[in-house]
């Protein structure tokens, strides 16, 4: 056999390894558990981080104020230094559309060792808590939820015993670039983070070392929140949802993390250079700011994702059957793992066998997350950029 032929056999091993023994990661069912109204409905706190979101704030905001939550609940927006009118914006939202009482406050610039994110979302817990919650809804300012959304997260977590019941929003897929590179974003995600591996537990009764949750979309108990010391014990990590969910796991808790169906993201991405600054700006961080783990990740990339399409053609073009046998059987597994992201996202099948080109495009962005980051530019968002940000810790 020649050299690609091995490498091809090596990809499509590869790839029956990821397709029966990561989690089985690209099933897309799993979504909120079995629950059951409880009797009396705790009170909750939804707080929501926002800065500069008056464009999105309209199809947002007024979702969460018209939740029809049977207990006691309020939302407190914490505008995070906007230049956009943010604050009296949500102000006039409230004023016009009503339901659940709204608090607008403001914590100032972020002190230094904090991300100007978890800085907001400390300030608004801290005002959550005198209001005493049992649970606390952290939510972004781009995302938009079904009436019964904080009741059926309330219900999950209590059927559960969940102290983290989190959903994946589904994002925007409108732009041609979003129809490409949304879907294999939380394909990526749910192959690095399975979803089955998180909230399950073992035998003895302990759950899994697997950790992740989506920060659009956070239920969390209030007395584990305080035990794990979010959002102080994370003030630095930029993916704070991983951090936070695996800060919980270490203190104890229970996550649960899966799809959501009526949970939506209203921020559009509709230019690649958009989609680009959304990877690159955590990609880096997310390798602990390792040019090891950034040689591994580019190296694993192209065996899993690369070399199928190429081990087809060179193998066509030279008459090497074996090579271009094994990259069309990787290929073809490949793309069968995909179908499913793209029907939970309705997009359309043919769009399966690019993948390649999409990890191709990750790739790149990776890199690109770190030339950034040994250029001082860091992790930029809205204004600011976190030029050494601390990475969330490995898994175990």
């Amino acid at each position: 056999m020649s050299a690609i032929a091995w490498t091809a056999a090596g990809s499509l091993a590869a790839w029956l390894w990821l397709l029966l023994c990561q989690g089985f990661f690209w099933r897309t069912d799993v979504r909120l558990p079995p629950r059951r109204e409880p009797e009396t409905w705790p009170p909750v706190c939804v707080v929501v981080p926002a800065r500069d979101e008056a464009a999105v704030l309209p199809a947002s905001l007024p979702s969460l104020l018209a939740q029809d939550y049977p207990g006691r609940a309020e939302v407190f927006l914490v505008d995070d230094g906007s230049t956009d009118g943010t604050g009296e914006l949500a102000r006039e939202l409230s004023r016009l559309h009503g339901g659940l009482p709204l608090t607008v406050d403001s914590p100032g610039e972020p002190p230094a060792g904090w991300t100007g994110k978890l800085w907001a979302v400390r300030h608004g817990v801290g005002l959550a808590r005198a209001r005493a919650p049992e649970y606390l809804l952290l939510t972004d300012a781009d995302i938009a939820h079904a009436p019964d959304s904080l009741r059926e997260l309330v219900a999950a977590a209590r059927t559960g015993g969940f102290d983290v019941v989190s959903q994946m929003a589904r994002l925007r897929v409108e732009s041609a670039w979003e129809r490409l590179v949304v879907p294999a974003f939380v394909y990526f995600f749910a192959q690095l983070y399975p979803f089955r591996r998180i909230g399950k537990e073992t035998r003895s009764g302990r759950g899994t070392r697997t950790a992740a949750a989506a920060g659009g979309c956070v239920l969390l108990r209030a007395e584990t929140a305080e035990r794990a010391r979010i959002p102080d014990a994370i003030r630095h990590a930029v993916i704070d949802d991983v951090a936070l969910a695996r800060a919980v796991k270490s203190s104890g808790g229970r996550v649960w993390l899966g799809l959501a169906d009526r949970v939506d993201s209203v921020r559009p991405y509709p230019a690649l250079r958009d989609l680009w600054r959304m990877v690159a700006r955590s990609a880096y961080a997310q390798l602990r700011h390792s040019p090891v783990l950034l040689a591994g990740t580019v190296a694993g990339l192209a065996l899993v994702y690369l070399v199928p399409p190429v081990a087809v053609a060179v193998g066509a073009a030279g008459g090497d059957r074996a090579a271009a046998l094994s990259g069309t059987l990787a290929w073809l597994v490949m793309t069968g793992t995909y179908v499913p992201m793209l029907r939970y996202y309705r997009q359309p099948l043919w769009l399966a066998p690019l993948l390649p080109f999409t990890a191709f495009l990750y790739l790149l962005m990776t890199v690109d997350s770190a030339v950034r980051h040994y250029q001082g530019r860091g992790a930029a968002w809205k204004g600011r950029t976190y030029a050494r940000p601390d990475a969330v810790p490995e898994e175990g």
